[in-house]
C-alpha cells in the first residue's frame, strides 16, 4: 500500500509545522488560542485512551468538531489492545480529522507502566501487529505514529523505523530523545536525520525546537519535512508566525510584553474558569507560565516570584510588575534555558 496524501499545508512551498499533542494543554480552546497568533499547519489532539471499556472521550473529540481554526486536526490514540485499537480508529474515521496518529512516546511512568505510548518501544512484535491492524483499517486517509527514539537505549530504533515503513506510515513524528530521559538532556536531532534518511514517510523533528532559530538549525541537521513544537509554543505562540518569517529570510517580528500580558489574560479566560476554584485556576495558569517566564525574565527573578504567589490578585500584579513596567521591553527570541 503506498502513501495517503497528507492535509494541504498552509504554504505548501515551506516545511511543514506541528503543534505537539500535550495531554491537559492541547483541548480544543488552546488550539483556538495558539490560532490567534499564528496556526501550525497541522493540530494533534491529546490522546484518547483506548482499552476494552473505552468510548472517545467528548472533551477530545470537541477538538476535532467544533474546531473553526480551519486546520487539519490528527486524532491521537494511546493504547495496545489491538481490538479496541481498530474499533477506535474506525469510529474517529466518522469523523472529520486529518488521519488517526499513534501515541508511541509518551514518557509518564504510569503510562508506559501499562505498556502503553513510550512502553510499546519496548517491543516491537507487538507495534508490528497493531500498525498491520490499524494500516488495514485506517486506508482511506492518513495513519500516522509519534514516537522517541527508544525506550531506554535505542537498541529497537531501526528495526521499528522498518516496521513503520512496512506498514506504509504516511508521516512520523519523532522525538529526538528516548522515554527515559522525558525532557531532559540532549535531543539526538543525528538520530531524526537517520530515521529521515530509512523512512518513506515525512518526518516531523521534535524535541526542545524553542526558537524560530532552532527550529532552522533543525530542519537543515536532520533534513525533516517539518518541524513539531510542545512545550515552547505555550511559552511562545506566536513561534509558528516566526519560524515561518526566518524560513523566507524575513526578519522575526518582535513582540512585546504588553502583548504578553494580553496572552495571559487570554489563558486565564478558560472555558472552565466559572467552575474552578481559584487556587486551582491560578495552578492552571502557573503550569504555562512556568514556561512563558523563561522568556520573559532571564535572570529567573519573574519565574521564582510567580511560583510563590497563590492568589489571583498576587499573580496579575506581579504579571504587570514585569510584563507593562517597560513597553519597550520585547519577549526574548529564545528561553533562558539555563534556569
Amino acid at each position: 500500500m503506498s502513501q495517503i496524501s497528507l492535509p494541504q499545508s498552509l504554504y505548501k512551498d515551506l516545511p511543514l509545522t506541528a503543534l505537539a499533542p500535550m495531554q491537559d494543554v492541547t483541548n480544543l480552546w488552546f488550539m483556538k488560542v495558539i490560532a490567534h497568533y499564528g496556526s501550525p499547519d497541522y493540530f494533534f489532539t491529546e490522546y484518547f485512551r483506548v482499552n476494552e471499556t473505552s468510548r472517545l472521550n467528548r472533551h477530545i473529540l470537541a477538538a476535532i468538531t467544533e474546531n473553526d481554526t480551519g486546520r487539519p486536526v490528527f486524532a491521537q490514540m494511546i493504547g495496545e489492545s489491538i481490538p479496541d485499537l481498530v474499533r477506535t480508529a474506525r469510529e474517529l474515521c466518522g469523523y472529520n480529522i486529518a488521519g488517526v496518529d499513534l501515541n508511541m512516546g509518551c514518557p509518564a511512568p504510569r503510562i508506559y507502566r501499562k505498556n502503553v505510548g513510550g512502553g510499546l518501544l519496548l517491543s516491537p512484535e507487538k507495534v508490528e501487529r497493531i500498525l498491520g491492524e490499524l494500516r488495514q483499517a485506517v486506508n482511506d486517509r492518513p495513519l500516522t505514529v509519534k514516537m522517541r527514539v527508544g525506550f531506554e537505549n535505542t537498541d529497537n530504533f531501526y528495526s521499528i523505523l522498518d516496521i513503520i515503513n512496512r506498514h506504509s506510515i504516511d508521516l512520523l513524528s519523532l522525538h529526538g530523545r528516548t522515554v527515559k530521559d522525558m525532557y531532559h538532556g540532549a535531543v539526538k536531532y543525528d538520530l531524526i536525520a537517520e530515521a529521515v534518511r530509512r523512512v518513506d514517510c515525512p518526518v516531523l523533528a521534535n524535541g526542545n525546537i524553542h526558537s524560530a532559530t532552532m527550529a532552522l538549525e533543525v530542519l537543515s541537521q536532520t533534513g525533516a519535512a517539518g518541524v513539531m513544537v510542545g512545550r515552547w509554543a505555550i511559552a511562545n505562540p506566536w513561534l509558528f508566525n516566526q519560524i515561518r518569517q526566518a524560513l523566507r529570510c524575513e526578519p522575526i517580528t518582535p513582540v512585546p510584553l504588553v502583548e504578553v500580558r494580553s496572552y495571559i489574560d487570554r489563558l486565564w479566560q478558560t472555558p472552565r474558569a466559572a467552575t474552578m476554584p481559584e487556587r486551582a485556576r491560578v495552578g492552571y495558569l502557573k503550569m504555562f507560565l512556568n514556561y512563558i517566564a523563561l522568556f520573559v525574565d532571564t535572570e529567573g527573578h519573574f519565574l521564582r516570584l510567580m511560583r510563590h504567589t497563590q492568589t489571583e490578585v498576587e499573580l496579575f500584579n506581579l504579571c504587570d510588575r514585569f510584563l507593562l513596567a517597560d513597553i519597550t521591553k520585547n519577549l526574548a527570541l529564545a528561553p533562558s534555558l539555563s534556569l
